[in-house]
């Protein structure tokens, strides 16, 4: 190609320099307004022609001829579409074990009773005969759904009681609730964040919160997690690289408890770095209300943060309330543009009547019954104290977390193979001591870096012996499977 090239560029120069040869005699002595017209000029002058009289023409097209049927089949023949989705991996094929009966501290899994570490039901209230009661009542009088958005005839007493209830609980001006725990983050994230808005995140936030950033489409960076530090230099950084930084609206997005690692965020420090860097916080509850505080009403109450220095707080109400949506609370201002602007809000049918009953029955229990607290916690540090020694796994998660996570020491060196192993480890607690727990194992649209684990979500329901029972299990599988990877 190099040498075609070359060719060519000494064809066209020494056909210049003979045309400019032949006319430089000529027109060697020839002066227009007091300009030497040599040859050179000339040629320059008749190739600038031809260059305006080429592109001044139409562009040459081939005469359209129809194709015929032959042609028509052979390229439908060789046409192959795009598969719909990806090929099916083993590691898709894997089905989950499935429950029996209710997810309380006790659950049916295979035809056996097992002791069940999955789910969040953090202060016991799954199933608690008040809640069932509540239940009951509201069906009776609101039916089953509401078969509407808020907005279009779908908003009913009890969600205006539901939204109340929950302000007073938090200390806030206002409420929204959502019909679906993982739509408040989806809805409240894009409601406010916009294209070319900078948004700050902690890089272990759980999926919720990055598909809702992503769908805000605004410029999206992450600090390492829960590391205030690497946030201080991220913010610095952002400000002053950043010319147009302090006309844009600016956000940090954290959760209280992380559900991808246990730790808890410190929101003092938080708050500190907010109001230095003059940014906007989003903080999501969703682990955090009924657990951390005096009196269970989140991080805000155990950091000694008052609610008004957040601007968003956003909680899903499936965990420690034992029901289900969600809600974002904060100043009316705050509400009255999710009403108006939150996808999740404006298009979504409204929780169903029971489950906002349920959820205000449940937050006049924590109220009315501190010692759920007191217990959760209690059990927290048991289980706590009976993990920290095991053989081969860490325990990473904070001493007040209830979701408790442990990794492996030794990386296998790759994420998909340290799976295995806890997966193994997993399976085996449930088959030889009917210990339910699991792993933290990711769907391929979560891009959490975070190294994965083994998750336990500990309830005040559980008993001492449950407690024992999980940690001297995994002793024994880690004493029996990590060898055999190491």
């Amino acid at each position: 190609m190099d040498s075609a090239v070359s060719i060519l560029a000494n064809t066209v120069r020494a056909t210049s320099d003979w045309v400019t040869s032949a006319f430089e005699v000529p027109f060697a002595r020839a002066v227009i307004f007091e300009v030497n017209i040599g040859g050179h000029l000339f040629v320059e002058g008749l190739l600038l022609v031809v260059i305006v009289f080429l592109m001044s023409q139409k562009s040459y097209k081939p005469p359209k001829r129809p194709l015929t049927k032959k042609e028509i089949d052979e390229l439908c023949e060789e046409w192959a579409p795009e598969p719909l989705i990806p090929s099916i991996t083993d590691e898709m094929k894997h089905e989950p074990p499935v429950l029996e009966s209710a997810a309380g501290p006790h659950t049916i899994v295979n035809g056996k009773d097992v002791v069940n570490f999955t789910s969040a039901n953090y202060l016991g209230l799954l199933g608690s005969k008040e809640l069932l009661e509540t239940c009951t009542s509201a069906l009776e009088k609101y039916g089953v759904g509401s078969c509407g958005p808020r907005g279009f005839y779908g908003t009913i007493d009890v969600h205006l009681d539901c939204e109340a209830r929950i302000a007073k609980f938090l200390g806030t001006p206002d409420s929204i609730l959502y019909s679906y725990g993982l739509s408040t983050m989806f809805s409240a994230i894009p409601a406010f964040c916009k294209k070319g808005d900078v948004v700050i995140a902690d890089e272990g936030v759980h999926w919720g919160i990055q598909n809702g950033l992503q769908l805000s489409r605004s410029t999206i960076i992450y600090f390492k997690h829960n590391n205030m530090e690497s946030l201080r230099n991220t913010l610095e950084k952002v400000t002053q690289e950043n010319k147009q930084a302090k006309k844009l609206r600016r956000y940090i997005v954290v959760e209280a408890v992380y559900q991808n690692s246990g730790k808890v965020a410190p929101l003092d420090e938080i708050i500190k770095l907010k109001e230095k860097y003059r940014f906007r916080v989003l903080l999501d509850e969703s682990n955090s209300i009924g657990v951390l505080g005096s009196s269970g009403r989140g991080l805000t109450e155990h950091c000694k943060v008052p609610a008004d220095r957040i601007d968003i707080i956003t909680a899903a109400m499936g965990h420690a309330l034992a029901t289900e949506g969600g809600f974002c609370t904060g100043n009316a201002r705050v509400i009255d543009h999710q009403r108006l602007s939150s996808s999740g809000y404006v298009f979504s049918a409204s929780l169903p009547p029971y489950l906002a009953s349920a959820a205000i029955k449940a937050i006049d229990i924590v109220e009315e019954k501190p010692e759920l607290l007191v217990k959760l916690r209690q059990n927290i540090a048991t289980l706590t104290k009976g993990l920290s020694d095991i053989k081969g796994l860490e325990l990473v998660s904070d001493p007040l977390s209830p979701i408790i996570f442990l990794t492996l020491k030794k990386s296998i060196g790759t994420s998909k193979g340290d799976l295995q192993v806890l997966e193994d480890i997993a399976d085996h607690v449930l088959k030889e001591d009917s210990v339910f727990i699991v792993t933290s194992k990711r769907s391929t649209l979560d891009k959490c870096k975070l190294p994965v684990g083994i998750r336990l979500f500990v309830s005040a329901a559980h008993t001492e012996s449950d407690l024992v029972k999980a940690s001297e299990a995994l002793k024994r599988a880690a004493a029996s499977l990590l060898p055999v990877h190491d």
